[in-house]
């Protein structure tokens, strides 16, 4: 009986390890997508200052800017980010990344993004 209690919890344990790893999975594919796509105008940090941010003629968006943010809808950044930034009335600096980003991909960003306002 002690053995099979054993391979209960054992089994529950390599359950709950597999329900873990995706949601991990997740957040690390977002922080890579963040790397690749955004970084180079928003910076590693997404404090608006990448190796690219001084070439555009509209800083790009400071995402620790907590006031901000919050002002900002996640179906407004989801726009923006699939469509580019005219789509949401902002300057063509923003391009579309369709092309490169699934739909779930880019849900992942804007959780990645909103985690760079720290109250």
């Amino acid at each position: 009986m002690r053995n099979l209690a054993f391979v209960s919890m054992a089994g529950a344990l390599a359950l709950g390890a597999l329900i873990i790893r995706p949601a991990q999975a997740r957040a690390q594919g977002a922080a890579l997508d963040f790397k690749i796509y955004c970084s180079r105008c928003h910076g590693e940090n997404g404090k608006g200052d990448g190796a690219d941010a001084g070439t555009l003629k509209t800083p790009p968006r400071n995402f620790t800017d907590c006031a901000v943010m919050s002002k900002i809808s996640d179906a407004t950044m989801f726009k923006a980010i699939k469509d580019g930034g005219a789509s949401v009335g902002l300057p063509n600096d923003m391009p579309a990344w369709s092309a490169g980003l699934d739909d779930d991909e880019i849900h992942g960003l804007i959780t990645y993004i909103r985690g760079f306002c720290k109250k």
